[in-house]
């Protein structure tokens, strides 16, 4: 049986040229799903982005919080009403998104990382125009409310934040640039377009699934890597389908604006941040 300091110290080795590769650089990680419903998995997310905090490297977390804003329009009595699978959001339904997004769900996370020994600021889109959005017109007649599209991108309050060491915790809510109003934004969207503007070397996206799979529902069929231009193929032949066509795009997108590396993680997993971003293994698939 192998010693158990000899199995640390060589885990320890094995991360070591990751950490000199990635010492300096920003990695966004877009956090929901399972790993915000479950402590252990809050916990392993957290502590893995104090971990890269402490050796070096600049984790941004974006969050959302569907199963939070459910939770409280269910407790008030308002309906979730969906449209073509996004939320629609009315005037009320805003003030709600945005009370437990930039609030409750934000500030958790900050004294969370706080509470492990990270340092953390809490921000918004809002928050020096972070994200700037304008009404979501999809030209399908449809009316989404009060969801946008991110039309543009100000990150330098996030750069102050990695600059001042601290760990930012950025929530999905939108300044209007249209009307007088905030709007809900797509997490995944929102990440991605945050990578670019950062510059970032990863966007990592935690999902409830093992990562893209070759035969739908079958994990041991996972795709570890592929191309951004063999994309369009895969979805020809729907194995990139339904809800994992808008997160490979969002990758795709990430990657022709400068980010390197794209990843799509199953949450699920207990440290997959680690096991992507410090070994040799990988834990789900990556886009580049």
């Amino acid at each position: 049986m192998p010693n158990n300091n000899i199995v640390r110290a060589q885990t320890l080795v094995e991360a070591l040229p990751y950490i000199q590769e990635f010492t300096g650089k920003v990695i966004v990680i877009k956090y929901g799903g399972s790993a915000m419903i479950s402590a252990e998995l809050f916990d392993a997310v957290i502590e893995d982005i104090i971990l890269l905090h402490l050796v070096g490297i600049h984790a941004v977390l974006v969050h959302g919080g569907g199963p939070e804003i459910n939770d409280m329009l269910d407790r008030l009595g308002m309906e979730s009403h969906f449209v073509n699978g996004l939320r629609y959001t009315d005037e009320d339904t805003m003030g709600i998104v945005q009370s437990v997004l930039c609030g409750k769900v934000n500030k958790d996370l900050v004294s969370t990382i706080v509470r492990k020994g990270g340092n953390a600021v809490g921000l918004c889109g809002l928050d020096g125009k972070l994200f700037e959005a304008k009404r979501m017109d999809k030209g399908d007649g449809e009316d989404y409310g009060y969801v946008g599209d991110i039309i543009g991108v100000n990150p330098d309050i996030v750069l102050q934040a990695i600059a001042d060491g601290l760990i930012p915790v950025v929530a999905t809510v939108a300044f209007g640039v249209d009307c007088d109003t905030s709007y809900n934004v797509n997490a995944d969207t929102a990440a991605a377009q945050l990578a670019v503007a950062l510059g970032a070397e990863k966007l990592i996206l935690l999902t409830n699934t093992r990562g893209v799979l070759r035969v739908e529902n079958e994990e041991d069929t996972l795709i570890m890597q592929m191309k951004s231009n063999e994309i369009e193929e895969l979805k020809a032949q729907n194995i990139v389908a339904g809800g994992m066509i808008p997160k490979v795009e969002c990758c795709v997108d990430a990657i022709n604006g400068g980010v390197r590396r794209t990843h799509i993680l199953d949450g699920r997993i207990p440290h997959a941040i680690l096991i992507e971003v410090l070994t040799d293994e990988g834990a789900g698939t990556m886009i580049y």
